[in-house]
């Protein structure tokens, strides 16, 4: 900056500067108009240097203010995963407190048995038929033996996500099911309830829920992945509800852990060694050489339940794993059969639940790391495939939902930075992702590059709804298209190269934005040439003749001085000049779109394009009878014959790649020849 803007900054920027004073002082030392615009042009070109500065430096902030964004997002989606945990932690503490408070009432119990005489089998599965009597669709309950009926009473159903009451139910605890049936409006004799579900006392976990004006005396049933929350009438038979239940699931793990070492037989004693290799009795000592009597292996189903209520994915996992290894080498008897019966349906729930929580229900905004601990345990599991089909399609959402949330606001170019930057940069850190997980499956890799190839197509459609169909300027689209092109090749770092697939879906939207402004500057050309006086340009001012030479120096016409004159006069017609600008700017902005593919569409249009001048100045010249003109118009022809067309031939050998014979040819048949002015033939 000058000196003299120095000063000016200074004297503005000063603490005291009264603007009222400074223009006083200045129209009183000013010699007349000239000095005012001289001093008022200096002020704006200052205004436009300060709002230069601040661009820049709301640009250097831009990628950090982008970078902390993408950290509270994940940081937010961490605390919101964090409060979850703890949540449930809380739930579960509850639940192993209320517990131990019941212990003491166990021994209650117990004694209130011994002094009362029990209840007779036969009384308490007579009680339980009455009861079902009145429950439609409830026969086949009675067909198990032994069962009969431990408690029941009214509860009213909420819904577990808005927590407003849905229905009014009758439950029916039995020793080994909850059977939950609803009331029926309109009743029909003595049925009053229709059966609504039957849960095995294995398969859910009870759990109390902490009283929360005005939702008081409830708990919550847990089958995942689904729950079910009820209430009781009041704080005492909702105590008795959860003491109950879990007094039965006990005395249910109880019976049928002696019913297992019953089952147990001892060595059988054989009179006499038999000689028989074929004799089944080896079969049954083989089955007996099992030994699943280890504490660990009972408890198994029961630790499974716990480890999936409490989101212990990995430690599932590991005890299957266990199981798995110990039983690896062992025969398969009937016992370990119906051990794998167990444990396979906790497989199921487990199954179940990891797929739930890749589901694009839950939240997306932990990325893709989000996703990679139930991806690990499914694979664990021995589901890839499965994990594989759901981690693609929770990612596909997350995508999907980043680009609907992105505002259309501002230029076209900016939205396409950003559509871009949310695009690939989700795509590089999926593939990542896809990598770091699926390391040992190399069979789901071929899924990943589909599931690319139909991301990338969603991406072309938000990309052409905005670039190509709002009828943006073609500089614009080429613009957008070369930042795509930029975006595009990042993804080569890790080896993936979707250039060919961005290409073939943009081809014909390019296709056609190229036809399109090929026939807006044909169009153009044509009313030009109408109104041509074959005149030499006058541009009045040294200022306009130095920019017209500095923009055809830009488009390569390194001999443009030679067809200026003296005193801003340009020996060449406003025809020709604005011809040269707009083909080599269509040329330019061709070359940014250029796909293999549209090799010829881009040759074909310039070809079009020149033509329509080569005619124009053919006809003219045959037309003419001023000899002054007709020299005029073949200086004309030489420019565009010796300088455009040659600059139009190396320009697109240098964007492509390749020489084009069709341009070679043209230059070729357009050649101008020294005539006499007399003579009407023009070009050979």
């Amino acid at each position: 900056m000058s000196e003299t803007g120095s000063r000016l900054r200074k004297l503005l920027e000063s603490p005291n500067f009264d603007p009222q004073n400074y223009v006083k002082q200045l129209s009183q030392q000013s010699d007349g108009d000239r000095d005012l615009q001289e001093h008022r042009q200096k002020i704006q070109n200052l205004a436009d240097e300060t709002a230069q500065n601040l661009k820049k430096n709301v640009y250097k902030n831009y990628r950090q203010f982008i970078e902390t964004a993408k950290e509270i997002s994940y940081l937010e989606s961490e605390m919101y995963q964090l409060s979850h945990i703890l949540t449930e932690q809380k739930s579960i503490m509850e639940s192993i407190t209320q517990a131990l408070l019941s212990t003491d009432k166990d021994e209650t119990s117990k004694e209130m048995q011994a002094a009362f005489p029990k209840e007779t089998e036969e009384l308490k599965q007579r009680t339980l038929t009455s009861l079902l009597e009145k429950v439609e669709g409830a026969k086949n309950i009675m067909d198990t033996p032994g069962r009969h009926l431990v408690y029941n009473g009214d509860l009213v159903e909420f819904d577990v996500d808005n927590m407003s009451p849905i229905q009014k139910v009758h439950a029916f605890l039995m020793n080994d099911c909850l059977l939950i049936a609803t009331w029926l409006p309109n009743r029909r004799g003595t049925v009053k309830y229709k059966y609504n579900a039957l849960y095995d006392l294995e398969s859910f976990a009870v759990v109390n829920v902490k009283d929360n004006s005005p939702m008081k005396d409830m708990f919550k049933i847990l089958m995942f992945p689904d729950s079910r929350i009820f209430q009781a009438e009041n704080s005492k038979i909702k105590k008795e509800w959860l003491e109950i239940l879990d007094e039965t699931k006990k005395n249910k793990v109880t019976k049928d852990r002696h019913k297992k070492e019953e089952e147990v037989p001892t060595s059988p004693v054989r009179a006499e060694v038999s000689t028989n290799p074929f004799d089944e009795d080896d079969d049954e000592q083989t089955e007996e050489s099992v030994d699943l009597s280890l504490e660990w292996i009972q408890e198994l189903p029961e630790d499974l339940d716990v480890c999936i209520a409490q989101r212990d994915f990995e430690g599932a996992v590991d005890l299957l794993d266990k199981l798995n290894e110990y039983l690896k080498e062992q025969p398969v008897t009937q016992r370990v059969k119906e051990l794998r019966l167990k444990v396979d349906e906790r497989v199921r729930q487990l199954t179940e639940v990891l797929v739930f929580e890749l589901s694009p229900d839950r939240s997306l905004r932990g990325g893709p790391k989000a996703t990679r601990r139930a991806v690990s345990q499914l694979i664990r599991l021995g589901q890839s495939t499965k994990a594989c089909e759901l981690f693609l399609k929770n990612r596909a959402v997350a995508v999907q939902t980043a680009i609907r949330q992105l505002r259309i606001e501002g230029a076209t170019l900016l939205y396409i930075h950003k559509l871009c930057n949310i695009f690939f940069t989700s795509l590089l850190e999926t593939a990542k992702e896809f990598e770091m997980d699926f390391a040992g499956n190399t069979g789901c890799y071929s899924a990943f590059v589909v599931w690319s190839g139909s991301a990338m197509r969603m991406f072309v459609d938000a990309f052409s709804g905005q670039v190509f169909d709002s009828q943006e300027s073609l500089s614009t689209a080429a613009e957008c298209v070369k930042v795509a092109k930029e975006h595009c090749q990042q993804l080569t770092e890790i080896g993936l190269d979707l250039t060919f697939t961005l290409q073939s879906l943009l081809v014909k939207d390019v296709r056609a934005a190229l036809l399109s402004y090929r026939d807006i500057i044909i169009e153009a050309t044509k009313h030009r040439n109408s109104e041509e006086m074959w005149r030499r340009m006058n541009l009045m001012t040294p200022e306009a003749l130095a920019k017209l030479k500095d923009e055809m120096r830009s488009c390569g016409m390194g001999t443009f001085d030679q067809y200026t004159g003296d005193d801003c006069w340009v020996n060449l017609s406003y025809t020709v000049v604005a011809f040269t600008k707009q083909m080599m700017s269509f040329l330019e902005e061709g070359l940014k779109l250029y796909f293999p593919e549209l090799h010829m569409v881009l040759l074909e249009s310039l070809t079009e394009i020149i033509l329509v001048a080569v005619q124009h100045v053919d006809y003219s010249l045959r037309c003419e009878q001023d000899p002054e003109k007709k020299s005029f118009i073949l200086l004309n022809a030489t420019f565009l014959h010796d300088t455009v067309l040659p600059v139009v031939e190396r320009r697109f050998e240098e964007g492509v790649g390749k020489p084009a014979k069709q341009l070679q040819d043209l230059r070729k048949s357009t050649r101008p020849v020294r005539i006499n002015p007399e003579s009407t033939t023009s070009l050979v």
